[in-house]
């Protein structure tokens, strides 16, 4: 693997192999005595510029299971948020720490603090990617089917957000044809479904039906993420067609599977019918954060 994980572009298939694999031992050790702890004696730096309940915790959990302690940072209450430079942060950071977690805005601060810093940076999300939450999706969907080339997935909602941008990435990637159902207003970008990035395919479309035909999975997530509050209303309005209903479930595949990567705001881009459903695993895929991304830290940091 590359020194950072930024986005999946930074991946490989064997990568995401690797990532998979590992992902599967630490899942199946997980409590069992003498499991592996390639963090032992490091300590690992996690900045948050955004609120966060799973992140936070699967990688602080994570971090003390792989033998390592976690030292949290509040971006807004660090120098950087007092005018520190970027630079500057990362030459510190760098002879104190293992490696840095870092869950901001802006993508291009993730980039510039990883190219400033000699130790491995994570992207734990910001209004452009979210790679670890994805490479949990794929993982997640792996554990269900026992393989990920040539599953389908439709994705509904707003095909212009970090999760529609970083499952493009990650299906093309792993193999999946992946479908965007999104009104014209939030398509996906043009440049990610073009890209050429492996066996798997993104394509968009705004038709619910069409995107949900033979679909082994069906993912959504809320419909205004952090940072787009004041669209709140517009959005609810050009997205209620878009809903994950039990109607739409029934449009997938007999045994279709619901993923969600959460929070979840039910009843806006999901219903309490589906969330609670037989086919709904979106906490099996919210544990998998910590599997993942202990199997993430193991080959970066270990």
């Amino acid at each position: 693997m590359k020194k950072d994980l930024l986005s999946c572009q930074d991946l490989t298939r064997t990568d995401l192999e690797n990532i998979l694999e590992l992902s599967a031992k630490l899942k199946a050790g997980r409590g069992k005595p003498n499991q592996p702890r390639p963090l032992e004696g490091k300590s690992v730096g996690t900045i948050f510029a955004k609120s966060s309940t799973r992140t936070r915790v699967s990688f602080e959990v994570g971090i003390y299971e792989l033998g390592g302690h976690a030292v949290y940072m509040d971006q807004g209450k660090t120098q950087m948020g007092r005018g520190e430079t970027i630079p500057d942060t990362a030459h510190v950071l760098e002879r104190y720490l293992a490696g840095i977690v870092i869950r901001t805005f802006a993508q291009s601060d993730v980039e510039q603090l990883a190219a400033n810093a000699k130790i491995p940076v994570i992207n734990a999300l910001t209004d452009d990617f979210h790679p670890c939450q994805v490479l949990t999706d794929v993982f997640t969907m792996l554990e269900y089917k026992g393989k990920t080339d040539g599953l389908r997935m439709a994705y509904l909602g707003d095909g212009s957000s970090n999760m529609a941008n970083s499952l493009m990435l990650v299906s093309k990637l792993a193999g999946i044809d992946m479908t965007i159902a999104a009104p014209e207003e939030f398509r996906p970008r043009q440049d990610l479904l073009d890209l050429k990035f492996g066996p798997g395919s993104a394509t968009w479309c705004s038709s619910v039906k069409d995107a949900m035909q033979d679909a082994d999975f069906v993912y959504t997530d809320v419909w205004v993420s952090m940072g787009f509050e004041e669209e709140s209303k517009r959005r609810m309005q050009i997205l209620e067609p878009y809903r994950l209903d039990m109607n739409t479930l029934k449009m997938g595949k007999p045994d279709c599977k619901v993923l969600h990567c959460l929070p979840a705001h039910r009843g806006d881009e999901i219903t309490d019918e589906v969330m609670d459903c037989p086919a709904s695993i979106v906490f099996d895929q919210a544990e998998n954060r910590l599997h993942v991304q202990k199997a993430i830290m193991s080959l970066l940091m270990g």
